[in-house]
């Protein structure tokens, strides 16, 4: 980040407090402390820190109370709750409402640096989607889509609820629709916002590659494999993995992919051991993928596995009344790549 972050702790425990602050200014934070909740509340208020790590036991307002006040003060600070052996289960409540997640005491400083830049990574891009909003809010967006017509307003309302499960999702829509636009939409407002989304162009892999290049091969597992190569899966772990012109998947290694959706392991091209992935995956195609069944050029259990959920995309000539909004949103965003000055279109 390019501006050191502010960051608050709450701890009644002087010494972890001195310990951690001494850890976190070394990463180049600005860190406030306070040693009850009340305290902290007030620092949260005056203050607006970036993150909030806040200890679960804490004298007056436990740390339960203070995160519910911390939410109500501004929901967008990430809180990371500290807790001792034997507190692990308030922890987890504590995350249902709304923590970003925990560290066990003693706390681990490799941990501390990799939870914290991952927290304020949320609250980042968390505040990015937020300005985005109030941007273009006037034209009618959501996110880097663009659109008025009710058709996008029933389409962002969909974006918003699937985001928050790892349901399967087919877009379909012609080409132009902006299915990656969408898929990137809703990997930015999903809990997987801070791990790689991978996008692939199914059409763009070679037949006698396929399985190299999504699953992963071995060195020395045919020619030319001179080195261990990661797939796509594994590259994308814990994130999205966005495959576009889904229907140009060979018939032949259909099947591979949808034991890998169902099993959720991969086993890589000369390899014997199966390897546990973690991946959220977000197909696209323009073509209709029950006519391709009925030609035999696409599994029907696959569709099933991947049509979890569909969001179809309307073209343009169908939505006409986005066509000012996107031609206001282009020139804004070409003067602003070309730092030349903009005026917005008159209805003529």
């Amino acid at each position: 980040m390019s501006t050191a972050s502010k960051l608050l702790l709450i701890d009644d425990d002087k010494n972890i407090l001195i310990t951690l602050q001494m850890r976190l200014e070394a990463l180049g934070h600005r860190v406030l402390v306070a040693e009850n909740g009340e305290e902290g509340l007030t620092l949260c208020e005056t203050e607006m820190p970036d993150l909030v790590l806040l200890d679960l036991k804490l004298p007056g307002i436990d740390g339960l109370e203070v995160l519910k006040h911390i939410r109500a003060i501004n929901p967008w600070i990430e809180v990371i709750m500290l807790t001792a052996v034997g507190t692990i289960e308030s922890a987890v409540k504590a995350i249902k409402l709304g923590a970003y997640d925990y560290l066990s005491k003693p706390i681990d400083s490799k941990q501390l640096k990799s939870l914290v830049e991952k927290a304020l990574k949320k609250g980042e891009v968390s505040r990015e989607i937020r300005k985005l909003r109030n941007q273009y809010k006037n034209v009618g967006a959501f996110g880097s889509i663009i659109g008025v017509a009710s058709r996008m307003q029933e389409i962002y309302r969909l974006i918003e609820q699937v985001s928050q499960t790892d349901a399967t999702i087919l877009i379909t829509g012609e080409s132009g629709t902006g299915k990656e636009l969408v898929a990137q939409t809703i990997h930015m407002l999903s809990p997987r916002q801070v791990y790689p989304f991978i996008p692939v162009n199914c059409a763009a892999i070679p037949t006698n590659l396929w399985e190299s290049e999504i699953l992963g091969h071995e060195k020395g597992a045919f020619t030319g494999a001179d080195a261990k190569k990661l797939g796509f899966f594994e590259l994308a772990n814990q994130g999205t993995l966005f495959l576009d012109e889904i229907s140009e998947i060979p018939l032949e290694n259909q099947a591979k992919f949808l034991r890998v959706l169902e099993d959720h392991r991969v086993r890589y091209v000369g390899g014997d051991a199966e390897i546990q992935v973690n991946v959220r995956v977000v197909a696209a195609t323009n073509r209709n993928l029950l006519t391709a069944i009925e030609q035999n050029q696409f599994r029907q259990d696959l569709y099933y596995r991947l049509n979890h959920i569909n969001i179809d995309l309307p073209p343009l000539r169908d939505r006409k009344e986005d066509i000012p909004a996107l031609a206001q949103a282009f020139l804004a965003d070409a003067a602003v790549r070309y730092n030349k000055p903009f005026r917005s279109l008159n209805r003529e």
